[in-house]
């Protein structure tokens, strides 16, 4: 399998970096039981030219039940570590903090400057750098601290600790409530051919030249359920929506890894777009 399919989709400048808008989810690599599969398909993704890989403090496998060289490995991005570090220089590794998994199994939001600041350090520890390239403020909730949060990851961004910020699950209005606090290079939604309650906030993006990275671009509707039929076209029809739109599937298999790269080749005459 060749690059084709990541060298056809083409690039967008993602802050202060130029990435493939062919992407890579990491979610998925951590529900395998299978610590070497995962490691394969991140090392395969760099080699099939993929330069963004999307992650998040909160992707982990309860339990630890990956087991690594130090110990169970919990989370992707001590996975993205082992496969990938150093990483190559034109490397974009983006990460989410805001949920907050708790101890009983429970899920919190990550409130307060301090504990933000404390997703950000654990993220830095476990990908093993000193700067995040980019850190996706994800929205669980319409909380009115929102513009707070930002601004204390925009605090982390002016120590050094982070490059870049972006927003996830996020409206029109709250690219508004931000703009001036801190730049910000992308908004990471749910979004596909058939989960399209986000079409203004991708329109609004191509306006402001801030780039639209939809997750669920393959799955749709069904979300979390597993892939929908088709993945091939439906990720063609995402990358149609824009030159600013950047897809990131995600999967634990190789095969359907270098299935997903193959689409960014794929043209779409007027009446399939339809």
């Amino acid at each position: 399998m060749s690059i084709d399919g990541v060298v056809a989709a083409g690039t967008w400048r993602l802050g202060d970096r130029v990435v493939n808008r062919m992407g890579f989810g990491s979610m998925r690599i951590t529900v395998r039981r299978d610590r070497d599969v995962a490691i394969r398909v991140l090392r395969r993704a760099v080699e099939l030219g993929i330069n963004h890989i999307d992650t998040a403090a909160f992707y982990y496998s309860p339990g630890g039940i990956l087991d690594g060289e130090d110990g169970p490995v919990r989370y992707a991005t001590e996975l993205i570590r082992e496969a990938l570090h150093p990483y190559p220089r034109e490397m974009v590794v983006a990460t989410k903090v805001g949920p907050d998994p708790r101890a009983d199994g429970s899920w919190g939001e990550a409130i307060s400057a301090a504990d933000l600041r404390r997703q950000v350090e654990e993220n830095l520890r476990r990908l093993g750098v000193e700067t995040l390239d980019l850190v996706n403020l994800r929205l669980n909730r319409d909380q009115e601290s929102f513009a707070d949060r930002f601004g204390a990851l925009a605090d982390m961004r002016r120590e050094g600790l982070i490059r870049n910020l972006g927003l996830s699950n996020v409206r029109v209005e709250h690219l508004d409530l931000v703009r001036d606090i801190a730049p910000v290079v992308c908004v990471q939604n749910a979004y596909a051919i058939d989960l399209r309650r986000h079409d203004d906030v991708l329109r609004e993006c191509g306006a402001r030249g801030i780039a639209f990275v939809p997750y669920f671009s393959i799955a749709g509707p069904q979300r979390e359920a597993g892939a929908h039929s088709d993945p091939g076209r439906r990720l063609a029809w995402a990358l149609h929506q824009g030159p600013h739109v950047l897809v990131i599937p995600g999967t634990g298999d190789v095969a359907h890894l270098e299935e997903n790269v193959a689409a960014g080749a794929l043209e779409l005459a007027e009446d399939q777009r339809r």
